[in-house]
């Protein structure tokens, strides 16, 4: 599969539109990484647990929208984006989403 933020890719041309796809995934805050996150906020610096946090929820949600893409039948999506919105305190959802795409190498007829 091939995933990419253009609208094109080098190489290849697309050979059918399937449309569009999604994947995203909610998460809360453990209460044990907030207080070490606070504590980290008041010194400054990175806060680990939050990074790891958006990290794996990025990657599941990109792992939700391609098994949305393959059950299309698409090879590749286009135009990726994500998407954050606090749906209650303490709590986020992150969206991934694109256009599902077929596509087939530029030399190839």
């Amino acid at each position: 599969m091939i995933v990419a933020t253009t609208e094109t890719v080098a190489g290849y041309r697309v050979t059918r539109t399937l449309g569009l796809v999604r994947g995203s995934s909610v998460r809360v805050r453990h209460l044990g990484q907030d207080l070490i996150a606070s504590l980290r906020n008041i010194a400054g610096g990175e806060v680990f647990e939050y990074t790891k946090l958006l990290a794996e929820v990025r990657e599941q949600s990109v792992d939700r929208m391609i098994a949305d893409a393959e059950a299309l039948g698409a090879n590749g999506i286009l135009c990726v984006r994500f998407q954050s919105a606090e749906v209650s305190r303490g709590g986020a959802e992150m969206m991934c989403y694109g256009t599902a795409v077929e596509l087939r190498r530029a030399d190839q007829v």
